[in-house]
């Protein structure tokens, strides 16, 4: 492949990833919280009612998710297979499970509102259907870290062995794929508080700073194939 090729290739998972990020930050940051109530599915359930549209923006960005994350898995195999095919593989491999967890959430997404809007369920009826499905989403997303974490363990690691990027930009996502596995085993081990939230940080860096140099820089020459 030949380096303009290459520099338009991470342009465009570039992009892909973008979407990835700016989806998650308006459908989690934005809209997520104006429907989904944690614990108060009667709010919730009222919310899924007069705010029926919120909820709707609120599937459409979980669906952007789901489609960004596969075709920025497809781009950075085509980017990264040259130079290393196996993690490349790997990258691929793993963010598109990565969708398919997500699916996860959307279909719960989606049952809720049509069991909220139905005409045919009591309310009692509703409520617990709409906290089945609450309860689908967190876990796709609790669980979903392991496959955050083994998406960015080789996509760290072939920046590392190939200095295609920054090494420091492969070490800091290799840091952040672990820190994705450590966050989901401490949830299902019952933790809980800020901590959660905090472990992930490296992921967050590492990933911005990806997405970045896929914009200002896209990826070395390349030297030789391993």
């Amino acid at each position: 492949m030949e380096h303009k090729a290459q520099i338009r290739t991470a342009r465009i998972t570039g992009f892909w990833y973008l979407m990835l990020a700016i989806s998650g930050v308006f459908g989690f940051m934005v809209f997520n919280s104006q429907v989904y109530i944690a614990d108060d599915y009667q709010q919730t359930l009222n919310n899924l009612v007069e705010h029926t549209g919120i909820a709707r923006w609120r599937l459409l960005f979980e669906c952007i998710i789901i489609a960004s994350q596969a075709m920025a898995a497809i781009y950075f195999y085509k980017l990264f297979a040259p130079l290393n095919k196996p993690l490349a593989l790997g990258i691929g491999i793993w963010g598109t499970v990565n969708a398919m967890i997500i699916m996860i959430s959307a279909v719960a997404i989606q049952s809720s509102i049509d069991f909220a809007l139905s005409g045919q369920l009591a309310d009692t009826e509703k409520l617990s259907l709409i906290a089945l499905c609450m309860s689908f989403m967190s876990n796709a997303w609790s669980l979903g870290g392991i496959f955050f974490g083994l998406w960015l363990l080789p996509m760290g690691y072939v920046v590392i062995k190939t200095k295609s990027m920054s090494v420091w930009l492969g070490r800091v996502l290799v840091l952040g794929g672990f820190s994705y596995l450590v966050q989901t085993a401490l949830s299902v081990m019952g933790v809980e508080g800020a901590i959660l939230n905090i472990i992930p940080i490296p992921a967050t860096i590492g990933e911005l700073w990806m997405i970045g140099y896929l914009f200002l820089y896209g990826i070395r020459p390349q030297q030789e194939t391993i």
